[in-house]
């Protein structure tokens, strides 16, 4: 399954504006997993802090939709999938409470955050609880991912977890690749 970029309708009048963030229904027809389990959310004060890059193993795999409640982040998915041909590779966009999207993650991806700029509250749904067995992580330096972190001059913040992380070529998982490769976000309106 692909990386999906959600972008809800929003419904303006004097009083400000109504989104509906997510449908079982309408995702389910879209293809997207629509069993969510645990909603989890993050206030991060700091710019420039950084969470990540997290996943969870089977048999607690867990997909993930994220969006920005306050503030903005540059989220990344980086596919962690073995035999898919874009394994190691990343893509990042800018959620937003301005812009209203979300990011679909699948299984198979470790999922990370900076923020750019001050008070910044992320909220996630999750498909499967956490377990802390199955927790994993890679550092958000690892040079074979390469990621472009918008934060020039800006020394990142990072809790003593994520910043002992280990790289990509030193964690052993094993998700299932689906046939799918990271070619591109795909955007929906809903």
């Amino acid at each position: 399954m692909p990386l999906v970029v959600i972008c809800p309708r929003r419904f303006s009048d004097t009083r400000g504006w109504f989104s509906e963030t997510y449908n079982e229904a309408r995702f389910a027809s879209l293809g997207l997993l629509s069993s969510f389990c645990q909603d989890n959310q993050s206030y991060s004060q700091p710019v420039g802090t950084l969470r990540g890059l997290h996943f969870q193993t089977p048999p607690h795999a867990q997909a993930k939709l994220v969006r920005c409640l306050r503030g903005s982040i540059f989220d990344v998915a980086v596919d962690i999938r073995q035999k898919s041909p874009t394994y190691g590779k990343w893509l990042g966009l800018e959620l937003s409470a301005d812009n209203g999207k979300q990011l679909f993650i699948p299984a198979g991806f470790a999922h990370g955050f900076v923020t750019l700029e001050p008070d910044c509250e992320i909220a996630y749904k999750v498909s499967d609880y956490y377990a802390p067995d199955c927790d994993g992580g890679i550092a958000w330096d690892d040079p074979t991912i390469n990621i472009r972190w918008p934060i020039d001059n800006v020394t990142p913040v990072l809790s003593d977890k994520d910043a002992g992380l280990p790289k990509l070529k030193d964690i052993d998982v094993d998700f299932p690749y689906d046939g799918k490769s990271l070619d591109g976000l795909i955007e929906v309106i809903t």
